[in-house]
């Protein structure tokens, strides 16, 4: 499968806020964009042009990363969004939020969404009962994920758990213990906290 093999922390300072890609280090100094608050590379300190495309591309970026998902499968969900009612722009967020690496970082059990995809990966969750590793699983309202009963007294996820436990829960999902959650809700808007101006991707799209 392909994936994002530069560093992480370019990415941040390209699109000029924290994605949170590099999990607790992005709460400390060591954050790159805290030391070099500019875009990387020759230019990055240059003059900046803020076209009308350059804005929809930046927040099409931005999300896309934030998730951590390639072109082809953010197109896919795009696509996804256009048929469900309301916003566009709202449905698709709540598309990327309902995917299964994302829901087992909002529980508090990864401290980034590429370690969640890890951990996913290699099988340490379980949806209503059978395990799943497959990250882009997207999961629906009435769902229960937990750690894996094989997996819950390991040492890395007594440092994740204990490292996270301060980190809020969306009110789309209800944590009903250390080890298992359940999807009450679809994501809403309000409940996303990337900060991002969905509506310039539907433009960016629309055209």
């Amino acid at each position: 499968m392909a994936r994002y093999t530069e560093a992480v922390c370019r990415q941040c300072r390209r699109e000029g806020q924290k994605l949170f890609l590099k999990g607790e280090r992005c709460y400390t100094d060591k954050c790159a964009l805290t030391r070099r608050a500019y875009a990387p590379g020759q230019h990055g300190q240059g003059r900046k042009k803020n076209s009308e495309y350059g804005r929809q591309l930046r927040a099409k970026q931005m999300t896309r990363r934030y998730y951590g998902v390639l072109e082809s499968q953010f197109r896919k969900y795009y696509a996804m969004a256009e048929n469900k009612e309301g916003k566009t722009g709202d449905a698709l967020l709540a598309i990327l939020e309902s995917r299964l690496d994302n829901t087992v970082y909002r529980l508090g059990w990864a401290s980034s969404h590429a370690e969640a995809r890890q951990l996913v990966n290699h099988g340490h969750f379980t949806v209503n009962g059978k395990r799943v590793d497959i990250p882009s699983y997207l999961t629906k309202e009435g769902e229960v994920i937990a750690i894996a009963e094989n997996s819950r007294s390991s040492e890395k996820f007594k440092a994740v758990l204990e490292a996270c436990a301060s980190r809020p829960v969306p009110k789309y999902l209800e944590k009903t213990s250390d080890f298992e959650g359940k999807v009450v809700a679809t994501a809403q808007r309000e409940d996303i906290d990337l900060e991002v101006d969905e509506t310039l991707i539907v433009e960016l799209y629309s055209k």
